[in-house]
């Protein structure tokens, strides 16, 4: 009788050991899943941002080449002091911006700039939520690490608290987007 008493607390208590560890590791790898996560948007941002840049920034440059070009034409049109070298060159670009204004109404760079700003958004509120995400796995291991019995599992064990989210000074400011004037 003693000895199946003595059994069933071993086993229990083994159980319990074997339950709290596996939990401990659920959540060890939850909140580096969780890690990997921010990691992942921080580098979409690196990776994307600089594109979507750029693209804005070649398209403002040729619609302000393409305006300057047409004022520029006007202007030369209006003082009728050309040639007719001038004039046939005023007539063929005159041509072509009728036919690009055709094929695009409307002037883009301003959409462009749109979906810049609209994905600078939608960037930073994923960080945001996985940042949050991330220090609730953390808040929830390290209550499992402080709270009893599984505090004596992680001694066991040798696991520790883990540290919330945090940002260094320098990164707290957003990302500067700049253009050239």
């Amino acid at each position: 009788m003693i000895i199946n008493i003595c059994l069933i607390i071993v086993i229990i208590i083994t159980g319990t050991i074997l339950i709290t560890y596996n939990r401990f590791v659920r959540e060890n790898n939850r909140v580096k899943q969780k890690e990997s996560d921010i990691d992942v948007l921080l580098n979409q941002r690196f990776d994307l941002l600089p594109n979507l840049i750029e693209t804005v920034k070649g398209y403002s440059k040729y619609e302000n080449n393409t305006l300057k070009e047409l004022t520029k034409l006007r202007s030369s049109y209006n003082d009728n002091n050309f040639s007719v070298n001038e004039a046939n060159k005023i007539d063929k670009s005159f041509g072509k911006l009728m036919v690009t204004l055709e094929k695009y109404p409307e002037l883009k760079a301003n959409a462009n700039f749109l979906d810049l700003q609209s994905n600078l958004k939608e960037i930073e509120e994923s960080l945001s939520i996985a940042r949050i995400n991330y220090n609730r796995s953390v808040i929830k291991f390290n209550n499992l690490v402080e709270s009893i019995p599984s505090n004596i599992i992680a001694k066991i064990f040798d696991f520790e608290k883990k540290d919330f989210f945090k940002l260094d000074n320098d990164k707290k400011d957003n990302i500067k987007v700049d253009f050239p004037e």
